[in-house]
C-alpha cells in the first residue's frame, strides 16, 4: 500500500467515524489511540488530522485537536447553502437522472418507510438518499460541494430526524422529491427538495430550542 493511499484511507477512516457518530463534537482525537483503532501508522493519521484541521472539521483545544461543533449562526448558514445546493441537484436530477436511477430513489423511499422509528438507521438511510440525487443531477462540481456540506453536517450532535413524528414526516416529504423528478417537473422537484430541508431546519432549532430550556 503506498504512502498515498494509506493517507487517504486513515482520512476516510477517520471522516465515517465522526460520520457516523463514533466521534462525536468535543471529543479528542488522539494520533496513537487513532493508529490502534485503524490499524494505519501514525504518520497518515497526523497527516489526515491536519487535513480535517484545515477543513474546519476539527479544531484545536490547546494542544489538542477535538471535533468541532457548530454554533447557532453556523448551523443557519449551514443550511441556507444546503437549501440552494439541494434544490440544485433536485432540479437538475429532474432534468437528467436516468429512469434507472428514478427507480432506484423509489426503491430507497420504499424501502426507507421500515425505518421511521429507528432514528439512526433512518439518518444514514437519508444520507444515502439525498446522495442519490446528487449523483443523479450528474453535476460533479456541485456533487463536490454537497459532500462538502455533509461532511460538515455530521458536526452537529443530533439528527433532526430523532424529534417525534418527523421521520414518517421526511419520508412523506421525500416521496413528493421522487415524484416530482419521475415527472421530470424540475421546478416542483427544487421547491419539494427545499422546503424538505426548510423543515428540517425548523425542527432542529426546535430541537436546540428545547435543549436550552432542559440544561
Amino acid at each position: 500500500m503506498t504512502r498515498n493511499s494509506n493517507q487517504t484511507d486513515a482520512y476516510a477512516l477517520i471522516l465515517e467515524a465522526i460520520d457516523v457518530g463514533v466521534y462525536r463534537p468535543g471529543d479528542r482525537l488522539v494520533e496513537s489511540d487513532l493508529a490502534e483503532r485503524f490499524g494505519v501508522s501514525r504518520t497518515p493519521i497526523r497527516e489526515a488530522l491536519q487535513r480535517l484541521e484545515t477543513q474546519s472539521l476539527l479544531e484545536r483545544d490547546g494542544r489538542s485537536l477535538i471535533v468541532a461543533s457548530l454554533d447557532h449562526n453556523q448551523m443557519a448558514e449551514l443550511y441556507v447553502v444546503r437549501r440552494e445546493l439541494e434544490g440544485l441537484a433536485a432540479q437538475l436530477a429532474a432534468r437528467h437522472a436516468t429512469e434507472e436511477e428514478i427507480q432506484v430513489l423509489q426503491d430507497m423511499t420504499e424501502a426507507d418507510d421500515a425505518l421511521v422509528d429507528n432514528p439512526t438507521e433512518l439518518s444514514k438511510a437519508n444520507r444515502r438518499f439525498h446522495e442519490q440525487i446528487h449523483l443523479a443531477s450528474h453535476n460533479r462540481y456541485l456533487v463536490q460541494q454537497l459532500n462538502l456540506v455533509h461532511r460538515t453536517m455530521a458536526l452537529m450532535a443530533t439528527t433532526s430526524l430523532a424529534a417525534e413524528g418527523r421521520g414518517l414526516i421526511a419520508q412523506e416529504e421525500h416521496k413528493s422529491i421522487v415524484d416530482a423528478i419521475a415527472a421530470r417537473d424540475e421546478e416542483r422537484a427544487s421547491t419539494a427538495l427545499k422546503n424538505h430541508i426548510s423543515v428540517a431546519f425548523m425542527t432542529r432549532l426546535k430541537q436546540d430550542a428545547g435543549d436550552r430550556i432542559k440544561n
